[in-house]
């Protein structure tokens, strides 16, 4: 059995020191028997921890899964769905370096996010009901706001308020009081009768009698 010298015994254990019994660098992780070993790139995990003879050996993310960052994991990421069921659509397909990107159907707005911030629910915007006008139209992080239509007024769709119609001006008679939701209800003025003619054709028919 050959024997080290003291010197390499230092060296040897100084060596062991620096690689178990430190902090890892930024661009190490440590294995779980403490070794530093160094980081596989975005878009690939590790397959074999370093040794002495060897670097990390790393695998790429297969189909439907990412990293997006330098690791020390064994296993990629899931990519997101975006399910147009929730509001959702794919902006950007899922990457093997990055995660799908989802944006907000037209018509819906966000309800919920994710701790990145990025949408994954949201909901269709309200539809304003008859009586009502549509103050504020919804947005991709807002719903829309509604307003009741003042006295005068009326909607029918939920989309503006507007003026009762003036029957006196049309030279029509209202029939009908409107409401928040139809208008007032016009008709012709009926044609009056000429009571001068009814005198004289009384006693015309009196005289021939």
């Amino acid at each position: 059995m050959v024997r080290l010298p003291s010197e390499q015994h230092f060296l040897l254990g100084f060596h062991l020191v620096l690689v178990f019994g430190k902090d890892c660098g930024p661009a190490e992780y440590k294995t779980s028997d403490g070794q530093c070993c160094p980081m596989c790139n975005k878009g690939l995990v590790v397959r074999r921890d370093c040794t002495i003879e060897s670097s990390t050996s790393c695998i790429p993310c297969i189909r439907g899964t990412f990293m997006n960052e330098a690791n020390g994991l064994t296993k990629c990421f899931p990519c997101s769905p975006c399910d147009p069921g929730q509001g959702l659509f794919t902006q950007t397909e899922c990457k093997p370096t990055s995660n799908t990107v989802c944006d907000v159907l037209d018509g819906y707005y966000c309800r919920s996010y994710s701790s990145n911030s990025e949408c994954n629910f949201a909901v269709e915007h309200t539809h304003c009901s008859p009586g009502q006008s549509t103050k504020s139209p919804g947005t991709k992080t807002t719903d829309t706001i509604c307003e009741e239509c003042q006295h005068g007024f009326y909607s029918q769709h939920g989309v503006n308020c507007t003026a009762w119609t003036d029957c006196a001006a049309m030279r029509r008679m209202k029939t009908e009081d409107g409401n928040s939701r139809q208008d007032v209800i016009c008709n012709k003025v009926p044609p009056r009768r000429n009571t001068n003619l009814i005198a004289p054709t009384l006693l015309l028919l009196l005289g021939l009698q």
